[in-house]
């Protein structure tokens, strides 16, 4: 059965990072078995091809993409609000697929007027977020506030559809009510186009005049990072580590793609006296990345939050990349064995395991073709749809039979 589904997503769809490479192929996957979605999101944010997209109200002076927590949001979720509102009386959806913690409150309220399930896409805990973007301080009188408000948003959902289980044991010791509404989607990858380097002249020409474009010369080694830049993601804690590992490899360049703000950190690896030694391009568009990741060598993962996925590690696992992390619950999901571990939030470990990668180049190469192997058989985004889909249906016949 096909399903007419009302996508919700309170974010700058698109912007190339991993929540929203997240909702584009869920979406393809989800179309590709002969769902209808349409994406309802904010005013600003990139087009993408094949995805029917409904913006809210503009916002003139509001064009940059908007991550992680902010004040503007208040106002652009009430913007999304009345758009989502506006396309649901229009589209009669047969459910609504939320993305954050806010599109699942304004999902919520749609359910009860359009009497359909609402499916939580959570994607971490909505306090923790604001917590590591500062956002709010651990002692704030409006914690307590927030987290009942998290906790009523998660309660209102049919089913939550977690992208690690370590998100969804959270959820579990967060109150029984969840137990039985949980389910986990682990974060996939397009495995065909994330491959190895196959060593044809059409691709090592690419690499050549993409180290010049970056300004790499040909005969570094590259460790590779994509993602957000921010202290929470532990982009403060690479280029320090960086900085310990580069009197000693003098042969290594450190690549740091993403946003926002690569400017400052630019200017953090100078003042280390590394600026020579480390590249920060900012955004890499994600039709792009591929190519991008296939330059590394070693790639990392130094996430500091415990509650968010890591979509990054599938995309280096089926480059057939070893991958350096921090020790978290999320990175032993995706790896298992086969991880570069760093005792968590440790710079001078994480630059100690990254020298493993490179002092044992076979070994690292060996555990990069175990990863891709892994990611091949167990990170499809095909297999992520069904089990999307069958968590749909047991939403729809649980309505059904109340």
């Amino acid at each position: 059965m096909a399903y007419n589904v009302l996508m919700i997503a309170p974010t700058s769809f698109f912007a190339d990072y991993g929540c929203h490479v997240r909702i584009w192929e869920e979406i393809q996957a989800l179309q590709h078995l002969g769902h209808a979605v349409t994406l309802a999101t904010y005013h600003n944010g990139d087009d993408v091809p094949g995805v029917r997209i409904h913006r809210s109200w503009d916002v003139p002076w509001l064009k940059r993409a908007m991550v992680g927590s902010s004040r503007h949001k208040l106002y652009l979720d009430a913007a999304l609000s009345w758009r989502s509102l506006r396309v649901a009386l229009a589209l009669r959806p047969t459910l609504i697929h939320a993305h954050l913690h806010e599109g699942a409150l304004i999902g919520a309220v749609l359910k009860r007027l359009l009497g359909v399930p609402l499916i939580f896409d959570y994607q971490g805990s909505l306090t923790s977020e604001m917590l590591d973007h500062r956002f709010l301080a651990p002692d704030s009188r409006l914690l307590p506030w927030w987290r009942a408000l998290e906790r009523t948003i998660d309660r209102a959902a049919d089913r939550l559809i977690t992208s690690n289980a370590n998100a969804a044991t959270l959820l579990h010791h967060a109150g029984d009510r969840h137990a039985a509404r949980i389910r986990t989607v682990i974060d996939s990858v397009n495995t065909t186009r994330f491959r190895p380097f196959d060593g044809s002249p059409a691709w090592q020409a690419q690499r050549v005049a993409l180290r010049e474009q970056l300004g790499i010369p040909q005969d570094r080694r590259i460790v590779i990072y994509i993602g957000l830049l921010a202290p929470y993601q532990g982009t403060n804690k690479l280029i320090e580590a960086a900085a310990l590992l580069a009197p000693h490899y003098p042969d290594v360049h450190f690549l740091i793609m993403g946003y926002p703000d690569p400017a400052s950190y630019r200017a953090y690896a100078a003042t280390l006296g590394i600026a020579d030694r480390v590249t920060l391009p900012g955004r890499i568009y994600y039709r792009d990345l591929h190519s991008y990741l296939a330059l590394g060598e070693v790639a990392v993962a130094p996430k500091m939050s415990l509650t968010e996925g890591s979509g990054k590690i599938p995309n280096y696992m089926a480059l057939g990349l070893p991958v350096v992390t921090f020790d978290t619950p999320v990175s032993r999901e995706f790896l298992g064995p086969l991880g570069i571990y760093a005792a968590y939030g440790s710079t001078e470990d994480l630059a100690r395991r990254i020298a493993d990668a490179l002092d044992r180049p076979a070994w690292a190469a060996a555990l990069g073709q175990q990863g891709r192997e892994r990611a091949v058989a167990a990170f499809s985004w095909q297999a992520a749809a069904r089990q999307i889909e069958a968590i749909y249906a047991e939403a729809l016949t649980e309505a059904a039979h109340r």
